[in-house]
């Protein structure tokens, strides 16, 4: 009979720790994650939406453009990151059908048919904006986006040609040099996140980007991360340039230190 009890203590504990385990400390347990479809143009897209419901009342709304990989998992991840923060995150697709590379090749054809046609990439980029803006959760009138690679910029392009939002963050984007046509135009506060040996962002581009901005007059905030490389906040950047041959690698110190800055110019740009 004693033999019996211990055994039955024993059972007892373990089913504890086991539950407890199960519904214990799950840190993304409030986490509300939706797949969403949305249509431009004829067709449809698949984001990917996350908010955090233990915190209570409307919160500002942000998108992310994802790299030239498309919406993969890592995209998904900055928006669960940035939901933890407080915001209502949106990871749009901007190629259609939830489409995602594998190869370089593929990546840039997905890239180049959205880059070339800056009025398709507007019309992608505004019908995800509509979702984000009719959840109820959304404060409307608190709007930003960030964008990688690809998407930092599109972001870049977009708030230069005038779209509506507070601010951008741009990290390790392509930097637009081209003239700005309508700087009374330019709605949105420009964080710009550089790594200063990126070889698609050579010394000239960057200084002729900042003159283009400085020109015409655009509020932005340029900041360069020594020793940081292109595709500096993703980890995965190291496996894929040396399975590709190509000038990628991760940064963990500019990886936190620009998040940081970006978690700045959002509380800033929102009053938060």
């Amino acid at each position: 009979m004693k033999y019996s009890l211990v055994v039955l203590l024993g059972l007892f504990i373990i089913a504890g720790c086991t539950v407890k385990k199960k519904t214990g400390m799950n840190p993304n347990a409030s986490l509300v994650t939706k797949e969403v479809d949305y249509s431009a143009d004829g067709t449809t897209f698949k984001g990917f939406l996350v908010y955090d419901s233990s915190i209570a009342g409307k919160k500002p709304g942000i998108i992310v453009v994802h790299e030239w990989w498309g919406l993969n998992q890592y995209a998904r991840g900055r928006a669960e990151m940035l939901a933890k923060l407080g915001y209502v995150a949106l990871a749009v697709d901007m190629y259609g059908n939830g489409a995602t590379a594998d190869h370089p090749d593929d990546a840039g054809k997905f890239a180049m048919a959205v880059m070339q046609k800056m009025d398709t990439a507007k019309a992608r980029f505004d019908a995800g904006l509509k979702i984000l803006k009719e959840q109820p959760q959304t404060d409307t009138s608190k709007i930003a986006a960030i964008g990688y690679c690809f998407g930092g910029g599109i972001v870049l392009r977009l708030a230069l040609d005038g779209i509506p939002l507070n601010g951008i963050v741009s990290f390790h984007g392509d930097l637009p040099t081209e003239t700005v046509n309508n700087p009374n135009l330019v709605k949105a506060k420009m964080l710009v996140c550089n790594g200063a040996d990126d070889p698609f962002n050579p010394p000239d581009k960057v200084k002729a980007f900042k003159n283009s901005m400085d020109s015409a007059g655009v509020s932005y905030k340029f900041v360069d991360y020594p020793g940081a490389k292109h595709s500096f906040t993703n980890p995965a950047a190291d496996s894929l340039g040396k399975k590709f041959n190509m000038p990628l690698a991760y940064n963990k110190e500019a990886d936190e230190k620009s998040w940081n800055e970006m978690k700045e110019f959002f509380s800033s740009l929102f009053n938060k």
